[in-house]
């Protein structure tokens, strides 16, 4: 029997409207997955089910034709609950997959919800009297659904067949990962009778086994990976390098503007411009290009702090045939938002890890014939008498090969499968006791660490972490006479605010107005006085007032000022990232996609590092005990052996494979403190200066609580000892 003859019969009815000959080979093998089991002696019978294919592949069809398939029911014949579940990371991609399934739930008489907070009340109210079909649902409004309504959780979600997870890939090894897991464990805890299946639509990225883990961590063997292996596109790229003083950054980037307005123009596009600051700066740099050759404009920002309406507006820009735009845009637009299919990406620097790379590139090159395009612009500091070494060795354009050539052999960055994630087990807590009015220590950890996703938590960290929140000065938790946790005074005040629903830090967000009208939001970090000018929605506006009780910063229009940063930090560099750098430069090949300023580029960093002899040395004196010492390793290694430097009292600067040091005198030399964390001499982070707090919930933790989440994920002191082995072999070899 063919996959189409699987399916029910007012599906069948929508697909031949839809006018499709065939379905694609993706849907084909789905279909059969999920609706055609293995059902061997010892099998599970329905199985988890992973679609992994690149954007506009055909994934959504490929999971809710069959599914829809199996909860089409007789007319008349209600079950008082959702059927399935679909979460997803962003709201608009909730709006978008509304849009997409909406004719096919109109076909089968099958409602569908989506369920945000833009959504109106009376809607979710009605949704919640009457729970049926599809409910579509951001992991933050699921937790606001437990903390709420939890008592009604067990029949809201009575019946539900699966629960769909999209841009499952997006999920891994964050706060929000680890987060979804929970709530997905907890409901499986409250419906215990029977098996929810999982479906995870992914992106091909490197290690799926990586996938079934996060899906079903204890049952990988019941999940199957569904995979396009089919048309594959042509891939066209080049990476460009500029160069110039500092004093002549604009000037770099109004360079790098003429090359995008001449290439890109004409076309549907995405350019990936990194930090928020610097997509509003491009926009307006391409808008007054276009003004000066007096030409329509094309060129619009889209990130997360604008209105709604404004990158609503950029979006139904780009999805229209035979209407050139292109989007200046933060990781917005990196994820599986419809917005039709772009001739060329374009990446200004290198992102943080491969697979965004890999996820933006995704976005071009889609229909068979034609190619997808990548275009990389690498800027690098002139060499003059006081250049330094991190400059010289050109780390940006290397970091850049080393990222795509990782890309072409399909490698992307691995979980940190050792993370503990505390500050989420601290609002998963307060989450239970809200949802249950009071919970047993042992409650709480049968559900969130024995069956919910923080195994990696000890019975014995888990006490202290409830200890930590039950003290005084904290009062997340109180315990009652008999025994069970309730919220403290702290612990009630934060759940009721609706900030409580997400588990991510977010910054203390101002509305942005001209003459009344909403421009959108910015996180304000910096003291903003009046005058002062900042760059948003792709224009420059000076300040008129700071309205710190309402939060509001009213602007008008302005042609000059120094912009106000309101950005947040960078991201992880991988240890395999490094390597591949290492290779670069110790190598002679030079990439075909390289323009010529990237060449000379590369030559001069690999004479820097031949120079230094740095293809053997592992140490650069510069003198007054001020070292570059190379650690060929990520950031994250290469961030703890700083810190152990900063407890000695060094100044120290983290680079791609490399780190800077400075000490204070020459009683304790650099090779001193190498030679320590070799022995494996014991650290002190007591020093308070150390800042350990990253998370939404880590200011409710302990110092010594702090140091063992850090350890877990954003440091790797073990490894140290064997680092300064190498680097100490080399010295004093």
């Amino acid at each position: 029997m063919g996959s189409y003859d699987l399916l029910a019969r007012p599906i069948q009815k929508w697909v031949r409207n839809q006018g499709w000959t065939e379905l694609r080979p993706i849907q084909d093998i789905a279909i059969k997955a999920i609706l055609q089991p293995e059902c061997e002696e010892g099998k599970i019978p329905e199985r988890d089910v992973i679609i992994a294919a690149p954007t506009a592949g055909g994934k959504t069809e490929a999971a809710f034709l069959p599914l829809l398939t199996q909860i089409i029911k007789p007319e008349g014949i209600y079950s008082g609950s959702f059927d399935i579940l679909y979460v997803s990371p962003l709201k608009a991609l909730i709006n978008d997959q509304f849009g997409r399934l909406e004719s096919i739930c109109n076909e089968t008489d099958i409602s569908i919800t989506p369920w945000h907070g833009d959504v109106s009340i009376s809607k979710k109210n009605s949704a919640i009297d009457r729970p049926s079909g599809i409910l579509l649902i951001t992991p933050e409004s699921l937790e606001a659904m437990f903390v709420t309504r939890g008592r009604k959780i067990p029949k809201l979600f009575a019946n539900v067949q699966a629960i769909v997870i999209d841009e499952l890939h997006t999920f891994f090894d964050t706060e929000r990962g680890v987060h979804l897991r929970s709530l997905v464990a907890r409901l499986d805890q409250a419906i215990p009778s029977r098996r929810i299946r999982r479906v995870g639509l992914s992106a091909t990225l490197g290690d799926m086994e990586l996938a079934k883990q996060y899906l079903r961590p204890n049952d990988t063997a019941n999940v199957e990976l569904v995979q396009a292996d089919g048309y594959r596109a042509e891939l066209k790229l080049q990476l460009r390098g500029f160069q110039g003083s500092k004093e002549e950054d604009l000037s770099i980037k109004r360079s790098i503007a003429d090359h995008i307005f001449k290439h890109l123009r004409g076309k549907s596009n995405l350019v990936f411009a990194g930090r928020r600051q610097t997509v509003e700066i491009y926009a307006d740099l391409l808008r007054r290009i276009a003004e000066e050759q007096g030409v329509p404009q094309e060129f619009y920002p889209h990130h997360g702090n604008l209105s709604k309406e404004v990158r609503e507006f950029v979006e139904r820009k780009l999805k229209q045939e035979g209407q050139p735009a292109t989007a200046i845009c933060t990781s917005t637009l990196e994820l599986g938002i419809d917005i039709g299919e772009a001739d060329t990406v374009a990446q200004i620097g290198a992102p943080f890890t491969v697979s965004s790379l890999r996820q933006r590139l995704g976005r071009s090159g889609r229909r068979v014939g034609k190619p997808a395009v990548l275009r990389q612009y690498s800027v690098e500091r002139e060499i003059d008498s006081k250049t330094s070494l991190v400059d010289m060795l050109r780390l940006k354009l290397v970091r850049s090969i080393a990222m795509i050539e990782l890309m072409l052999r399909r490698w992307c960055e691995p979980p940190k499968s050792q993370s503990l994630h505390l500050s989420t087990l601290v609002h998963q807590i307060l989450s239970v006791v809200a949802e249950r009015g009071g919970a047993s220590a042992k409650r709480l950890y049968e559900t969130l660490c024995q069956n919910g996703p923080f195994s990696n938590v000890s019975t014995e960290l888990f006490i202290s972490v409830l200890r930590q929140l039950g003290r005084k000065e904290v009062s997340l938790l109180e315990q009652a006479a008999d025994g069970e946790l309730l919220l403290g005074k702290v612990g009630e005040k934060l759940v009721e605010h609706y900030s409580f629903f997400s588990v991510f830090k977010t910054s203390e967000e101002y509305r942005v107005t001209v003459d009344g009208r909403e421009l959108g939001t910015i996180p304000l970090n910096n003291v903003l006085a009046v005058g002062a000018t900042i760059i948003f929605a792709g224009r420059r506006w000076e300040v008129e007032n700071v309205d710190a009780k309402a939060k509001v910063i009213s602007v008008k229009p302005s042609e000059s000022g120094a912009a106000i940063s309101f950005d947040g930090d960078p991201g992880d560099v991988h240890d395999n990232v490094v390597a591949e750098m290492r290779s670069i430069y110790s190598g002679t090949d030079i990439p075909v996609y390289l323009d010529e300023e990237a060449k000379l580029l590369l030559a001069e960093g690999r004479r820097a590092f031949f120079g230094y002899k740095l293809d053997s040395k592992k140490i650069i004196d510069i003198g007054n005990n001020k070292a570059f010492i190379a650690t060929w390793a990520g950031t994250t290694k290469t961030w703890s052996l700083g810190l152990v430097f900063g407890t000695y009292r060094y100044g120290w600067t983290p680079h791609e494979g490399f780190l800077e040091v400075s000490g204070p005198n020459a009683h304790l030399t650099v090779r001193d403190v190498l030679r320590n964390v070799k022995r494996g001499v014991k650290v002190d982070f007591s020093d308070e200066s150390l800042n350990l707090s990253f998370e939404k919930y880590h200011p409710y933790l302990s110092r010594d609580l702090l140091l063992t989440d850090a350890m877990a994920s954003r440091l790797e002191l073990k490894s140290l000892p064997k680092m300064a082995a190498g680097i100490i072999g080399v010295i004093d070899g």
